[in-house]
């Protein structure tokens, strides 16, 4: 379910502070506002602060989308087992 318009977008109240060099944001499901185009932020993924430029493709999306929490990998084919037919 989403957030009702009347309410608008969810944005953490500790981005409105002073401005910082780096802000550290810790909830991910936070709107990214537009007033922090061009700045650098270091978001939370659960382990470690993924550092973030804001771009202005970026406004209106949340801080959770660009900090993944899962290492993706590839395994090499020589790894993979094959099965034999009979």
């Amino acid at each position: 379910m989403t957030r009702s318009k009347w309410k608008g977008p969810y944005i953490e109240g500790n981005l409105f502070k002073e401005n910082k060099k780096n802000r550290k944001i810790w909830t991910r499901s936070s709107t990214i506002p537009e007033f922090l185009v061009g700045e650098t932020v270091l978001i939370y993924n659960g382990r470690e602060f993924k550092r973030i430029t804001i771009t202005r493709d970026k406004v209106g999306f949340k801080f959770g989308e660009f900090s993944f929490t899962r290492k993706f990998v590839l395994k090499p084919k020589s790894i993979q087992v094959t099965t034999k037919k009979k």
